[in-house]
Formats: C-alpha cells, sequence, structure tokens
C-alpha cells in the first residue's frame, strides 16, 4: 500500500512542491511549525530513515542543502533545522524548518493552518531564492 507521500509524489495527492530529482521529492508541509516548513522525502518508500541505503543517506543531505539555504534567505531565522521524526507517516522523511532557537523544532506545538494563497507565497519565495 502506498503512503501518502508516495501518492503526492506520483502527483495523485496535490502538494506545493519545492524540488524534484530522481530520488527525491521536495514540499512544503501543509501543517506547518512556522512558514517555509518544508518536508524532503525519498521517492523509494522506505519506513526508517536508518534503512535508507548508505548511498541514498547522502545524495538526500545533498539534495535538501540547496533548499534549506533557500529556505534560510527566505525568512527570517538563525538557520534551517533539520529533523527527522518518523513516527506520523510510514515512508522516511526529513523536516526543514527555519529556527531560531532550538525550542522551534518542537512538534508538539500546534502546527499553523495557513491559506492557499499564504502557502502559495510560501513557496514562491523559497522557488525564487533556489
Amino acid at each position: 500500500m502506498s503512503s501518502v507521500f508516495s501518492k503526492i509524489i506520483a502527483g495523485e495527492i496535490p502538494s506545493y512542491k519545492i524540488a524534484e530529482d530522481e530520488y527525491f521529492f521536495a514540499f512544503l508541509d501543509i501543517a506547518p511549525l512556522v512558514k517555509g516548513h518544508v518536508l524532503v522525502v525519498p521517492k523509494q518508500e522506505v519506513d526508517k530513515i536508518f534503512d535508507v541505503s548508505d548511498e541514498y543517506l547522502g545524495r538526500w543531505l545533498l539534495f535538501a542543502k540547496p533548499i534549506a539555504k533557500a529556505i534560510e534567505r527566505s525568512f527570517p531565522c538563525n538557520r534551517c533545522g533539520i529533523a527527522v521524526i518518523g513516527l506520523e507517516v510510514p515512508h522516511a522523511h526529513m523536516h526543514l524548518v527555519p529556527i531560531n532557537r532550538s525550542g522551534d523544532l518542537d512538534f508538539t506545538r500546534p502546527k499553523l493552518k495557513l491559506s492557499t494563497d499564504d502557502m502559495k507565497a510560501v513557496q514562491k519565495k523559497i522557488l525564487d531564492a533556489l
């Protein structure tokens, strides 16, 4: 059975795409901690990050790096934080989040509910910075 992320990658579920290559897909989190919160997922459906092959792990970070830099240029923050939780969806994924302190990566905090226009504006900011 395909994960929700596999359905997003296949275009069966709409998303606010940020980047894509042969191996990975990046898109805005629809329930972000803050504006600029991006999910980066491998196209290969693997549940846990440490079950991803060594080759993919290295490529994953290289794919995410320019996106993280674009997030830092697009939103006021000290840096782009990275988190791997892996409990919400059984498909390995990393969160790229603009942060100012470690508490900004607290996933128990209430999530934002952004309008379609807000999501498109966030997407445009990141894409323009890429």
